[in-house]
């Protein structure tokens, strides 16, 4: 339990933030603790430049997002595991798994390159979890040795998806900002071109090269445009001939098209694991570095503050290092929303190959087409990929497959709250924590279409009432927008069925992530009073699809909406 010299901030009422694990430019990981489920858990805080402007707050906070986004669609055993985001005074916080380990980096640091049997270990697991990255429609971008976490009963994890781009994203980086670490960059990303997922496999290259070696194929620690400079213009380095060469000289090819594959790379490393002890990774290499941190990490809880150097000494349990400050354009999105299509199995004629490869490229130029779906709902949940492309060119076919689901807005204080909806079949869930504006902490359940454009939130206080109004909450949705942001499209109208409540819609705007246009949305929502809480239900949907959401979502979904305990 938490003790009188760790940090009381308790974020989203739940999370008692404890002591930095670390911190750097783009915000600070703490050691916390849930409150609500009793379990330690690792809390990654956003932090704000001084000087930024409303604008470039807004993108950091996105780049935050965009990390919860890239991982919750991943369920995966060497994939760090996201546990919520929540949200304090209108800021996210990111809730992980805290994973009581080392990062690879550190690893070698303290010992040396590792033997090739942990260095093949290490590529299947980071190699395994790039595959299912790229079929959920990821790219990690930032694959590196800081991001590798070995932990002492073998686990090991790939983590800091913070910059990883979700097919639903769009660009959203600004002047300054680079794309990943110098020293493991891809050549294609360092020199301005189109990222595809086979940067990560450049990324992997360079973390086997790095442990084995013991040290980056490029300069780290000089001049960041100095290395870029090499990444590009340079030859790629050689590895020492032995067990793992070819595989990393097949990764680090200059041209992404003549690297091997994900699963190549795990046939190769195969007859390597099949052959290693049972135990790679000794207790030594744990406990010598551990003694050391020790003493930093009293240091940090008597100081919690974040340090000012933009990328410190790795504490332990640190569940990620912080991506370096990035790229002022990473370039167009490289794939499509669907998932890689599958190789056709044995006797498949060619005919029936020639057609599902059409099939592949109508699908690719569908999702090319609505990739300006960059602005995202707000509130930015977590989005799993589409089982299947859009089947024509519009901004999105309205869905037709409703089945009922359960949802459970209890406040983490204890009070229950359940409830039922009829919610599109591929639409997916995420609960979360707000408080904001003056008002008491809200639990709020969303569900998100899969290209990220159409949402339906349950909002819900607990305890409201008598204390605060309806009026009140309809104040705090204009005034959290700003002047100019928030335009009423129906003024607030009592409810006719009896409830004590109002039916209302209004549009909001935000400034697109790659144009200076403002992208429109548009809420419908029920606010009503059950008892002493304040239930809010919406549908928020782009502007362009305003006349057919209200027939096709909101009045269809919202009548379905049943308080069950």
């Amino acid at each position: 339990m938490p003790t009188d010299s760790e940090d009381p901030r308790v974020v989203a009422g739940r999370y008692r933030l404890r002591s930095v694990l670390g911190s750097g430019s783009m915000g600070t990981v703490w050691s916390a603790y849930d409150e609500f489920l009793q379990r330690p858990v690792a809390v990654k805080e956003i932090r704000l430049p001084p000087g930024v402007t409303t604008g470039q707050a807004e993108e950091l906070r996105e780049r935050t997002l965009r990390e919860a986004r890239a991982i919750a669609v991943l369920s995966h055993p060497n994939v760090i595991v996201l546990h919520d985001v929540a949200r304090q005074d209108g800021e996210p916080f990111v809730v992980m798994e805290l994973l009581p380990s080392h990062s690879l980096a550190e690893l070698i640091r303290e010992h040396g390159p590792l033997t090739v049997e942990q260095a093949a270990a290490v590529g299947d697991a980071v190699a395994a979890a790039l595959e299912a990255a790229h079929a959920a429609g990821i790219t990690h971008r930032d694959v590196k040795p800081g991001n590798v976490l070995v932990a002492d009963d073998g686990r090991i994890k790939l983590t800091d998806f913070g910059i990883a781009r979700n097919v639903s994203e769009a660009t959203m980086t600004r002047t300054g900002m680079t794309l990943g670490s110098p020293a493991y960059i891809a050549p294609e990303i360092a020199s301005g071109k189109a990222v595809t997922p086979g940067a990560d496999l450049w990324g992997l290259g360079a973390t086997l090269f790095n442990a084995l070696e013991g040290h980056p194929p490029y300069d780290a620690d000089g001049d960041p445009l100095e290395t870029i400079g090499k990444v590009v213009k340079g030859e790629v380095p050689r590895p020492t001939p032995g067990p793992l060469a070819p595989v990393i000289t097949a990764l680090m090819a200059k041209e992404p098209r003549d690297r091997i594959s994900l699963r190549e790379v795990r046939r190769q490393l195969y007859p390597l694991l099949t052959k290693a002890p049972r135990v790679l990774f000794s207790p030594e290499m744990f406990q010598q570095a551990a003694g050391r941190r020790a003493e930093a990490t009293d240091t940090r809880e008597m100081t919690p503050a974040a340090r000012p150097e933009p990328e410190p000494e790795p504490a332990a349990e640190k569940p990620a290092e912080v991506s370096q400050e990035l790229a002022v354009d990473p370039g167009p999105l490289p794939f499509t929303s669907s998932p890689a299509p599958k190789a056709a199995p044995a006797g498949r004629s060619v005919t029936a190959t020639a057609v599902l490869t059409s099939v592949a490229i109508l699908l690719f130029l569908v999702s090319a087409a609505g990739g300006f779906v960059a602005a995202r709902v707000i509130g930015a949940e977590p989005v799993t990929p589409p089982a299947r492309g859009g089947s024509s060119a519009t901004v999105e076919p309205p869905p037709t497959k409703f089945e009922r689901r359960t949802g459970d807005a209890s406040s983490v204080r204890g009070q229950d709250a359940t409830f039922s909806v009829e919610v599109p079949q591929d639409w997916t869930r995420f609960t979360g924590s707000g408080v904001g504006d003056g008002l008491p902490p809200s639990t709020l359940v969303e569900w998100v279409s899969p290209d990220g454009s159409q949402m339906l939130a349950v909002d819900h206080i607990a305890g409201f009432f008598p204390n605060y109004t309806i009026d009140q909450y309809l104040k705090g949705l204009s005034t959290s927008r700003g002047s100019g942001e928030f335009n009423p499209v129906r003024p607030p109208e009592p409810l006719t069925d009896g409830r004590e409540g109002y039916t209302m819609a209004y549009r909001t705007f935000d400034k697109g992530s790659n144009s200076p246009d403002q992208v429109s949305r548009t809420t419908f929502a029920e606010i009503f009073r059950h008892n002493s809480s304040l239930w809010a239900v919406s549908v928020t949907v782009p502007t362009e699809q305003e006349d057919t959401a209200r027939t096709e979502l909101y009045q269809r979904i919202v009548p379905t909406f049943s308080i069950t305990g």
